[in-house]
């Protein structure tokens, strides 16, 4: 009656064993071309979805990055303005690339290496952040662009 009872059958079909060490040929051939499982040991990362090359392969390493160079190039404008001492504006830039690296990695299927994680968690990330930096640019003190008026009650009930 307790063999009926297991989560494995008899033969053993159910039943998880583990890879022996020293034989990674047995472990490739554990998952077949065609299968989804993946294979017992892991050989590599899991490129995120999303990650192929943005151009053919025959083409030069910016071409096929270009995504990715169009979002630090946003980036490196933004912080030259910064370094002229338009902070503001400059910064405004930095975040505004950072939404546009948001937008590229959702309407391109394949945009290289700005590919880092899951394409939700990649949306998330470079939109948060961005709206999060473009925002703060605007408020930031003194002479706010952009004032919030619910905001300023917080930090003034939370100061006196």
């Amino acid at each position: 009656m307790q063999a009926e009872s297991g989560s494995g059958s008899a033969s053993g079909a159910g039943e998880h064993k583990p890879a022996k060490a020293g034989k990674p040929a047995e472990d490739a051939k554990a998952a077949k071309p065609g299968s989804r499982r993946p294979p017992r040991l892991t050989q590599d990362t899991a490129r995120p979805e999303g990650g192929g090359r943005a151009a053919p392969g025959g083409a030069p390493a910016p071409a096929r990055q270009w995504p990715l160079l169009a979002v630090m190039a946003g980036t490196g404008l933004g912080l030259l303005v910064v370094a002229f001492d338009a902070w503001r504006v400059g910064a405004i830039i930095i975040g505004l690339a950072m939404i546009g690296g948001a937008v590229l990695r959702w309407m391109l299927p394949s945009v290289g290496m700005l590919a880092v994680r899951s394409r939700f968690t990649d949306l998330f990330t470079y939109g948060g952040l961005g709206v999060a930096i473009v925002l703060l640019a605007l408020m930031a003190q003194p002479h706010a662009w952009l004032k919030i008026p619910f905001l300023d009650d917080v930090l003034h009930f939370t100061v006196q």
